[in-house]
């Protein structure tokens, strides 16, 4: 995918359903942090550019990182975002924080598991299963229009539950 927005609509519904057990925020540090290594490729021009970072292995440590690393940010950041809502009287929009362990772990595995799982459909030189496997069982599963309508429709549908549940929890 185009770097990361696309990632982020499968992450609104599962915001939408999870609530204060997934982390948006995390999730998105995620798929920012797996995006590194393509970023640097694409600067540098090499023809591999979804290498160890978008396979399983590469994804479990980078996981790892953003659990450990991005919860004071995140924190920082939510505490900002309710401040905001709160003075332009938004408070029904406000985010509980802070950023718990489990949000935590769930936003930066979900995130870096499925960023593999939605380029692995789509770029040829991904090998998720590396190094146990040179096979890549999902490329063209779907095209990759379908993918991005799909990610794009999950994104809609998750801001709009997101409104709806913090509307009516405003009743």
């Amino acid at each position: 995918m185009p770097f990361t927005p696309f990632h982020m609509g499968p992450a609104l519904v599962i915001k939408a359903a999870g609530g204060r057990h997934f982390s948006v925020l995390v999730f998105g540090i995620a798929q920012v942090a797996m995006d590194i290594e393509p970023l640097i490729g694409i600067i540098k021009g090499w023809t591999v550019l979804h290498g160890w970072t978008h396979t399983i292995l590469g994804a479990t440590l980078i996981g790892i990182a953003v659990f450990l690393l991005a919860r004071p940010l995140c924190n920082w950041i939510l505490r900002r975002w309710n401040r905001e809502l709160e003075y332009h009287k938004l408070h029904w929009l406000r985010s509980p924080e802070p950023v718990t362990r489990p949000a935590a772990a769930s936003g930066a595995f979900i995130g870096t598991y499925s960023h593999v799982f939605f380029d692995s459909i789509m770029h040829a030189d991904m090998l998720p299963l590396r190094p146990w496997s040179a096979d890549n069982a999902l490329l063209g599963l779907i095209s990759i229009d379908a993918l991005y309508l799909a990610c794009f429709i999950a994104g809609l549908a998750g801001v709009a539950i997101w409104f709806a549940l913090g509307y009516s929890s405003r009743q």
